[in-house]
């Protein structure tokens, strides 16, 4: 029966490693962080990573017909085709690949985040964000009652509560009146269906609950508990009924597609039709969490290794974006956000800047930087997919695989930028995923060209500074002083001054400002 086979979960390990040596009891081990051994089983017995796979594979197997291995993983040599005349690349990867649509979700419930689904009608969003629920530990019922619609007559009271007549009525002061609060805020998956149809002013509420973690109406609080948030839309711009603020957006913290349905699918369509198969119905116990299970993944995600050379490609890909050196005459106001404060017309500024490559200048292809919540959200996820291939350290590719979804509505194109112009980059208007792939891609390029993963000149400054000043004597701090002007005086001999440079000259000036007040201090003291 075909119901059988749906109860049916991957065997383990899913994702088989070579044998790890026995290790011995070390009295060390007993402070080890919240990624150790000992305290990564779930409920049944299974390290939660592995759980958290095996409910992947039954979603991909089973319930959400969506095969597209978007996120592609290669272990040495790989298969790759060449296909029409647009010269397009079919790579068949050589490792474990995974697709976005499932795997994002999952995460998301794993690091309880805000996911926005977008797509047309019809190709599962809401059918994806309901499996969330349940894989959450929540009844079928439940979380279909607890879906809050969009639609443009709802109100802040339809969506956080009333307030009971009969204490308005016999109340002296705003704390005595009760309100019948909505159920879905107390739970640890919460769905908002269509939510580019609620009305401004509903929206502003929406956004405290996402934000905040509380409701407030009437002067009245509710304290909602940590949960994974699952928000769909039918376009990916976020316009419907009514435009969505532009605070609410920027608290989604990934976007994942819903892509078109296979035709050579159809026989599993036809299946269930013909047994009355519903996936929501038919999810098997081995794989849904606990409250306390998901608690435990997200501690143990965060306690995921993330490298320092990594960090470092990161921080250096980060760098390029909100410098704009035609923005202001200062050099702490040269950014993008400057000219938007100011009121004018951003890519007009940009254009009359000269002399720069703008092909190689990656800034000019946003129209923004990034926030610091964008930063903290691409951290999290990257340890999140590491954590999710039974990794305790975050790899390159990790990071190359998730910025796309995570800085999908938060780096905004400039799509006047001359680099899309070129016929090889035109695709990349539209295909946002593939664009901040290639950006990564490029910076990474860059960063390697120029030797920094080898010769990184703030690196042992960045060192010396974190080993604090307590100590440091006068000749030392003027030495480092020294240092720092020799390196500024080399950059400024270079022609060009481009975004990457950017916040390593702020970092510059940061340490000669804490070494002088340093300075100015010990020859006080010694005067």
């Amino acid at each position: 029966m075909a119901s059988e086979k749906w109860r049916k979960v991957s065997e383990s390990p899913t994702r088989p490693k070579p044998a790890m040596e026995e290790k011995l009891f070390d009295v060390g081990d007993l402070y080890q962080g919240p990624v150790a051994e000992t305290v990564r089983m779930a409920d049944t017995g299974r390290p939660l990573d592995e759980k958290l796979r095996q409910a992947y594979f039954w979603i991909t197997n089973h319930a959400i017909i969506s095969p597209f291995y978007d996120i592609e993983y290669h272990k040495g040599p790989h298969q790759e085709f060449i296909l029409g005349d647009q010269k397009v690349r079919a790579l068949l990867p050589s490792d474990q690949s995974y697709s976005s649509y499932v795997l994002l979700p999952l995460l998301n419930l794993a690091v309880r985040r805000r996911c926005l689904l977008v797509g047309g009608p019809g190709r599962g969003k809401t059918a994806i964000a309901i499996l969330m629920g349940i894989l959450a530990g929540y009844s079928l019922k439940d979380i279909r009652r607890a879906i809050q619609h969009g639609q443009p007559q709802m109100t802040i009271a339809d969506l956080l509560g009333n307030p009971l007549p009969a204490t308005m009525v016999n109340a002296q002061k705003m704390e005595d009146v009760k309100i019948a609060w909505r159920k879905w805020l107390g739970m640890r998956v919460k769905i908002i269906d269509e939510y580019n149809r609620i009305p401004t002013r509903t929206q502003s509420a929406l956004l405290t609950v996402m934000a905040d973690n509380y409701a407030e109406l009437l002067d009245q609080i509710y304290e909602c508990p940590e949960a994974s948030w699952y928000l769909t839309a039918n376009d990916d711009e976020g316009g419907g009924t009514y435009q969505v603020i532009e605070a609410l957006r920027d608290r989604i913290d990934v976007v994942v597609k819903a892509l078109h349905f296979n035709t050579r699918f159809l026989n599993e369509l036809l299946l269930r039709i013909e047994e009355g198969l519903e996936p929501e119905k038919n999810v098997p116990p081995e794989i849904v969490f606990s409250e306390t299970d998901i608690g435990r993944m997200h501690r143990e995600i965060r306690g995921v290794v993330l490298p320092p050379e990594l960090r470092r490609r990161l921080e250096f890909f980060a760098a390029h974006f909100e410098f704009c050196e035609e923005g202001a005459r200062q050099l702490e106001y040269m950014t993008k956000d400057t000219v938007k404060l100011a009121g004018l017309d951003l890519i007009n500024v940009m254009k009359a800047g000269t002399g720069k490559d703008k092909l190689k200048e990656l800034g000019h292809q946003t129209r923004n930087g990034l926030s610091v919540r964008a930063l903290m959200t691409s951290l999290i996820y990257v340890k999140a997919m590491a954590y999710f291939r039974g990794e305790r350290t975050v790899a390159f590719e990790d990071i190359r695989q998730m910025l796309p979804f995570v800085l999908h509505d938060k780096l905004v194109q400039n799509p006047e930028a001359p680099y899309f112009e070129q016929a090889e980059n035109r695709a990349l208007r539209t295909d946002y995923v593939s664009w901040i792939r290639n950006l990564f891609d490029e910076s990474c390029k860059l960063f390697e060209q120029l030797n920094l993963d080898r010769d990184d000149p703030l690196i042992p400054l960045e060192q010396q500074f974190e080993n604090g000043l307590e100590g440091v004597a006068e000749e030392e701090v003027i030495e480092r002083l020294v240092a720092i002007e020799r390196i500024m005086g080399e950059w400024s001999r270079g022609r060009k001054f481009y975004g990457h440079m950017y916040d390593d000259i702020l970092k510059l000036k940061y340490l000669h400002q804490r070494y002088t007040n340093y300075l100015g201090w010990l020859q006080w003291k010694d005067a």
